[in-house]
């Protein structure tokens, strides 16, 4: 039954046909197939190939897929030479070696086949046999897994491994991001607007194939290690954006039917018990609607006087994320409607009038006419509306998308179906991160949202799914950070229980382990209902509860530092371990322990119980933060973990940086973000620690460390600390 489905869908797909060369360069190597496609092999960089074929259909959607890369030019060059059915093209140890008869792709790192695509039977790329409608797969790779795993493709709720999935890249509930690989040591990702299918399921055993719509068909594959194609990847297609610094406090988010002014009071309250809450966060509706001339006005209903709020919400040293969205209430008698149509800046329908969009929450349940955000001048109006309100006083935004756009809607840029339901929510995130980080530098902001687009990871923050309160729950939204880390998504936050679901599921035990993952993660959010905070549970545990958030507190310099380390190498805070350790297989076993950060393994608890069992990475050696025990990699231990602990390893070689706490960033010293350093073994890498001036340096079996003036350091067992100015030296115990 799997052979017949297998064949009838790839005799939907013919091989091009053999290759002739054409001509080439040191960077560039271009071709012709027998039926009359180019196809061009580019070296864009070490490890990177960028392969093209065909030609795009239109400069717009050119152009559009060009948005997607922050690097066009190639940066590395190669040598081809011809062989008996191909070509080979090299860059040192790396080579893509290319047969024909059919096409077949073989990429190698040294003597070793990292990356087969096609085979004796099937080729590498196919051609749709049929001349298909728009937005249906043209175009087919065909990708040999040789028994891996394969992570990345976006977020997943149940899983790391993809495999086993069919992800539409423009179905919103597939949550599709573009990036792929395998611990193998490879990684893809296909550059378009266009659809995108990727079959994990697969089609045949043991297969990825990806089908692309369109004439034309870009991609890069990444040659090394996951943090090699990583740092690639986001060097190509463009680097994080920075979060600021309050945005990794304690936000505190809205409970339904609460008014303003009853939210401001219970962050101030919340505070005053201990409970650092930094922002407010609001839900849908907008709290500002869209008027004639493409003005905004408060929306009286919630906000009396939005900007006298916002006042108050400053002097009390709140920040305020508030919702809003790119568009308007559809309303055929609605002045500021007519304006905008009669402007040509709304999404049509095929009559050229401005088309209904269900508007779900975001809208209050009413339907909507979306800007044409692919307008220019559209774009940069509302970009300009939305930074004169990060001026009156607003800290972030947040925006919720329509869960799907119809196939007749008209833009500007003519680029309907696949291609908007795509482009859309990356247009919308662009202008609002444009605004908030308007005059800044570096770029930094926050865009609270959950759609996600081929460039996401550029845009910080993506919210997580709401999950119930229950220990599965804790472990989907925990898997659901880890998936999307795993596809170059540097920071997902996570809910603290929800306000969503029923509340008689979490009782002390469950809000504890929650707490502890959200703590060591890049960002969480606590409830507004009361039966989600600290003086709901009994004194024992309100203890327990606190000491979390002050260590929330003093990890946030660490925090930001691994964020920061995402704008330079694109790896996650919140690390998987195949994405860490990709050559201990079994590593691969281990789904929710993380590293958060390069320097700390968290072992969360995810069912009720005093103890975990722990895998500690082979080639490592662990600390742990509690006892300061060195435990070997490639072991497996059981810990108890009495009274809400959990444990928490410090890799060998590697230094935490932790500050002084407080009850907000606000409270912490400019001058002196630092209290304490904890050594794990001989220090051996420099720290992750926000604006790093901190460096290690090694010299005679001793370790030489600049920038820790004035900060107390915690050596572990066997090492001993001379101070010699502004220098540290740390050696081994003599």
């Amino acid at each position: 039954m799997h052979e017949t489905s297998t064949r009838q869908q790839q005799s939907r797909f013919l091989d091009p046909g053999n290759l002739r060369k054409r001509d080439a360069d040191t960077t560039t190597f271009r071709f012709c197939t027998d039926e009359g496609w180019p196809l061009e092999v580019e070296a864009s960089a070490l490890g990177v190939f960028r392969l093209t074929i065909g030609e795009p259909e239109q400069p717009d959607g050119a152009a559009s897929q060009a948005m997607l890369l922050a690097r066009d030019e190639a940066v590395a060059e190669a040598e081809i030479q011809k062989t008996d059915d191909g070509w080979r093209i090299e860059q040192g140890e790396l080579v893509l070696e290319i047969r024909q008869n059919p096409l077949q792709l073989y990429w190698w790192r040294g003597d070793t086949c990292v990356l087969r695509m096609g085979s004796a039977e099937v080729p590498a790329l196919a051609r749709a046999a049929e001349e298909p409608a728009l937005d249906v797969p043209q175009w087919r790779l065909h990708n040999q897994l040789e028994g891996s795993p394969l992570y990345g493709l976006g977020e997943d709720l149940e899983a790391l491994d993809r495999r086993g999935r069919v992800l539409t890249s423009d179905v919103a509930t597939d949550r599709v991001l573009p990036l792929a690989w395998s611990p193998r040591g490879w990684g893809l990702h296909v550059n378009t607007i266009e659809r995108v299918v990727h079959h994990v399921d697969a089609t045949e055993p043991d297969a990825y194939c990806v089908d692309v719509a369109g004439n034309f068909v870009e991609i890069f594959v990444y040659l090394g290690e996951p943090a090699d194609i990583f740092n690639q990847y986001s060097q190509i297609c463009g680097r994080a954006g920075q979060p600021p610094l309050w945005a990794l406090g304690i936000w505190l988010r809205q409970a339904p039917e609460q008014s303003p002014e009853e939210a401001l009071k219970l962050a101030l309250k919340l505070r005053e018990q201990g409970v650092g809450i930094e922002t407010l966060s609001f839900d849908d509706p907008p709290v500002w609607e869209v008027r004639a001339k493409q003005a905004s006005e408060w929306d009286t209903s919630r906000f009396a006087d939005g900007k006298a709020w916002l006042q108050e919400a400053q002097e009390a040293d709140l920040r305020v994320c508030l919702p809003t969205y790119p568009g308007l209430p559809f309303a055929d008698d609605s002045e500021a409607m007519l304006d905008l149509e009669d402007r040509g800046w709304l999404l049509t329908g095929d009559d050229g009038l401005a088309k209904a969009i269900p508007g779900g929450e975001a809208m209050g349940g009413r339907d909507a006419a979306l800007l044409d955000l692919t307008h220019r001048d559209v774009f940069n109006t509302w970009c300009e509306r939305n930074r004169q309100l990060f001026d009156d006083g607003v800290d972030a935004m947040a925006v919720t998308l329509p869960d799907t756009l119809p196939d007749d809607l008209e833009p500007r840029n003519r680029a309907p179906g696949a291609r908007l339901r795509q482009l859309y929510p990356l247009l919308v995130t662009r202008n609002l991160f444009d605004a908030a980080a308007w005059h800044k530098v570096p770029p930094e902001g926050v865009v609270w949202h959950r759609a996600l687009s081929p460039i996401s990871h550029r845009f910080p923050m993506v919210a997580g799914p709401a999950v119930p309160n229950t220990w599965e729950g804790l472990a989907t939204t925990l898997t659901a950070a880890l998936t999307t880390g795993a596809s170059g998504l540097p920071l997902q936050s996570h809910e603290l229980g929800s306000q969503d679901f029923p509340l008689d599921t979490l009782d002390a035990e469950l809000y504890v382990r929650w707490l502890m993952m959200a703590v060591f993660s890049g960002h969480f959010r606590m409830q507004g209902i009361p039966q989600l905070h600290p003086e709901a549970f009994d004194e024992d545990t309100q203890y327990r509860i606190q000491t979390w958030l002050d260590w929330r507190y003093r990890l946030v310099p660490y925090v930001l530092g691994a964020i920061e380390d995402a704008a330079r190498n694109g790896l996650p805070v919140q690390r998987s371990m195949p994405l860490a350790f990709p050559n201990d297989e079994e590593a691969l076993n281990w789904p929710h322990q993380y590293l958060l950060g390069p320097a700390l393994l968290v072992t969360p608890l995810l069912r009720s119980g005093d103890e975990v069992e722990v895998y500690f990475p082979e080639g490592e050696a662990w600390w742990d933060l509690a006892t300061g025990w060195r435990y070997e990699g490639g072991t497996h231990w059981t810990f108890p973990c009495p009274n809400g602990h959990v444990p928490v390893f410090g890799r060998e070689g590697h230094i935490l940086c932790l500050g002084t706490g407080g009850r907000t960033t606000a409270d912490f010293n400019s001058a002196r973000l630092l209290e304490e350093v904890w050594l794990f073994g001989m220090p051996e890498v420099s720290p992750s620690v926000m604006r790093n001036k901190i460096r290690v340096m090694q010299m005679q079996g001793s370790s030489y460390i600049k920038g820790l003036e004035g900060l107390k350091i915690l050596p572990s067992e066997g090492l001993e600390v001379k101070r010699r100015g502004a220098e540290v030296r740390i050696s081994r115990e003599r």
